[in-house]
């Protein structure tokens, strides 16, 4: 692995192209991001040496394959600290995940008239759920508003989350505005009124030191295609307390105790969310990615993605005719970046920036309520990560210099 953040670009083979004449410029991480050598070479080594279903078999292989799909689990564990492996259930990702809580923890526990508080800024994710929910429950769905910076309104949230409060689910992290959220205060919050915390981690797992005991969450999603690991598979954390109570997610082969005519038990924790053959080479992979990142120091993830924005996002924001979305101070926004240019639809400018190698999202980021509340319907979004540098800042903002340019004077 390469040992710092100059050189390990070469772990990324796919980043060393030209697009349209240009060097790519790989700005679209908050969608996925790009997978080193070492999680490739994982899930190739798997495939080529231990493949083999898990838990159900005595022989070698069998055995090889189960080692090592548990010792994945043991390094999610580890790097969120959670207090047991027993907390860790692979999903397919943070909507499998979040899907997961609303319809068992969320099943069991809503009833009508209860109350479930999220915030305005939510991904579709972590928002169709509970609105689904509250409405074959009868329940109340409450919003926590933002401020004018664009970071959560904690005054509303003191006062949207009351007795009546049953769930108060809110992302970690903005998809859209950057923003990190006092989860820990959210969730002194929620407890004081006896409800439980979730997290959305989708959006921070990947990019800063995640400690979900210090956080004091009840659970916590997030997914692997995010954080270097291959795509279908993600994690849920959740108290072993609150995980025992809950019924099974589906039902099939693993997840059993024993099966008679009539009725059936359950695996233990975690085996009983885990039906079917799970996504092994994913978890296998994800670990790798983990591996990856904890060598790297999840401090100096954050420390080196924080300096990018330090140098770009006041750039950005002295540009004229750019509107930069999220809380205006560098110390106060990820990498994760929305902006629009005057007079330009999102996807023109992001079809334009592609002419000149510059990869990154244009849309609604799968946050329309979101966008309503900002009298928007899209934005483009660049968004960094460990592989990006300097110099990828500076091909965007000449990017955005020449399409501004063609567009208003019709040649770059």
């Amino acid at each position: 692995m390469a040992s710092n953040f100059e050189t390990l670009r070469s772990d990324f083979p796919i980043l060393n192209q030209q697009v349209n004449d240009e060097r790519l410029v790989y700005l679209d991480n908050a969608a996925t991001a790009q997978r080193p050598n070492q999680v490739v070479d994982a899930l190739v080594h798997f495939y080529q040496h231990d493949n083999a279903n898990v838990h159900r078999g005595v022989h070698t292989l069998a055995e090889r394959a189960t080692s090592q799909y548990e010792a994945a689990r043991a390094k999610v564990q580890r790097f969120i600290n959670a207090a047991k492996t027993d907390e860790i259930v692979f999903t397919k990702g943070t909507t499998d995940s979040l899907n997961l809580i609303a319809s068992t923890y969320g099943e069991a526990n809503i009833q009508a008239g209860d109350e479930i508080v999220i915030s305005i800024m939510e991904h579709h994710s972590n928002l169709i759920p509970w609105q689904q929910l509250a409405l074959r429950k009868h329940a109340t769905l409450k919003y926590i508003e933002l401020t004018a910076t664009g970071e959560l309104d904690m005054a509303d949230a003191a006062n949207k989350i009351t007795d009546r409060t049953k769930i108060v689910s809110v992302t970690h992290a903005s998809n859209v505005l950057g923003t990190v959220n006092p989860i820990k205060a959210l969730a002194r919050l929620a407890h004081q009124h006896g409800a439980v915390m979730i997290a959305d981690g989708a959006q921070a797992a990947p990019h800063m030191p995640v400690d979900v005991q210090a956080l004091d969450v009840d659970f916590y999603a997030f997914s692997g295609h995010k954080m270097l690991g291959p795509t279908g598979i993600g994690v849920l954390y959740g108290r072993e307390n609150l995980l025992a109570t809950m019924p099974p997610y589906q039902f099939g082969g693993e997840m059993i105790g024993f099966v008679h005519r009539d009725d059936s038990t359950w695996a233990e924790l975690p085996w009983k969310f885990e039906a079917g053959t799970q996504n092994i080479s994913g978890a296998i992979g994800l670990g790798a990615a983990v591996d990856y990142l904890t060598q790297l120091g999840m401090d100096q993830v954050q420390q080196h993605e924080q300096q990018l924005v330090n140098y770009l996002l006041p750039k950005l924001i002295a540009m004229p005719g750019v509107t930069v979305y999220g809380p205006q101070d560098p110390q106060h926004h990820t990498g994760v970046i929305a902006f629009n240019i005057d007079g330009l639809h999102p996807h023109d400018a992001a079809t334009a920036l592609d002419m000149e190698g510059v990869a990154v999202r244009a849309g609604h980021h799968c946050a329309q309520p979101l966008m309503a509340a900002l009298g928007l319907v899209a934005t483009a979004r660049a968004s960094f990560y460990i592989y990006n540098t300097q110099a990828d800042a500076d091909q965007l903002l000449t990017s955005l210099q020449a399409t501004k340019e063609f567009f208003e004077h019709g040649t770059v």
